[in-house]
């Protein structure tokens, strides 16, 4: 089973999230903000294959998170989702060139979702 990590500050999104990758076939582990998920990264580091991240939370952002995570070359097969409230076109751009894959703006549906996992080719 494929390995995939929800990180955002709001429990209810980290919930939401993990039950549609869960519908997907994934095993889901969770972190609250991006200090976090380096730690939880670094434990599971052989077995997370996607990460879905969301910019703005407290401790250390989600470009922060990309950023670092890109860092390491051996982390490059990684697919790295920010979903966000930043809406603006040079954000996107930002978190795109830090190493992002994808990228979705909240509110998102689930079809939204399912719709870029498959995109990126994790997903039929």
């Amino acid at each position: 089973m494929s390995k995939a990590m929800v990180v955002d500050d709001s429990k209810a999104i980290r919930m939401i999230l993990s039950k549609t990758l869960a519908e997907f076939g994934y095993e889901v582990c969770e972190a609250a903000n991006g200090r976090e998920a380096l730690v939880v990264f670094e434990r599971e580091k052989d077995s997370i294959s996607l990460v879905l991240v969301d910019w703005n939370m407290p401790q250390m952002d989600g470009l922060e998170f990309v950023k670092e995570l890109r860092a390491d070359p051996r982390h490059s097969s990684v697919i790295l989702m920010m979903v966000t409230t930043e809406t603006e076109v040079e954000q996107m751009v930002r978190a795109l060139e830090a190493g992002a894959n994808e990228y979705v703006m909240k509110p998102f549906t689930k079809e939204i979702i399912a719709d870029k996992l498959r995109m990126l080719g994790v997903v039929q």
